[in-house]
């Protein structure tokens, strides 16, 4: 069976609480799936779903303590959109902050990928971020 959908969204909030990023990365999944992605592509956006939304759960600090995540099929690709209400961030600052801190234990300076993670695994990542909260973009397309 093949689907043909021409900008079908699926609007899912979901609580900042423990492995509720589990949820949106299912969904995300079964979307995924039912566009005929492939098992390496849909691995990917689950994993790119899961660093989304641990980072707005870890640095929001949104006071709503939810996060709206946007489902976007077109026939082309699927558009992922991670919305948090909280105080934003300059993306061009994430690289600096831990670098600039040596003096944090070696586990700590393992964290931080979140966002070159989502770059490596999806096509497309755009973030806007402002002091009422961040969006994060993420597309992967659909390979021919």
């Amino acid at each position: 069976m093949t689907n043909t959908f021409s900008n079908d969204q699926v609007l899912l909030t979901i609580p900042m609480r423990p492995d509720m990023e589990l949820a949106a990365a299912k969904l995300a999944s079964v979307i995924a799936e039912s566009m005929s992605f492939n098992d390496d592509q849909i691995e990917e956006i689950q994993l790119a779903m899961i660093e989304s939304c641990i980072n707005a759960f870890e640095h929001s600090q949104s006071p709503d303590q939810s996060v709206v995540i946007q489902y976007i099929i077109s026939t082309n690709g699927l558009e992922l959109k991670i919305t948090d209400q909280g105080i934003g961030f300059n993306p061009t600052n994430r690289s600096k902050r831990r670098s600039s801190q040596p003096d944090l234990h070696p586990d700590m300076r393992k964290r931080g990928w979140g966002l070159e993670i989502m770059n490596t695994l999806m096509d497309s990542v755009d973030i806007m971020s402002g002091e009422n909260g961040t969006t994060i973009t993420m597309v992967k397309y659909k390979t021919a």
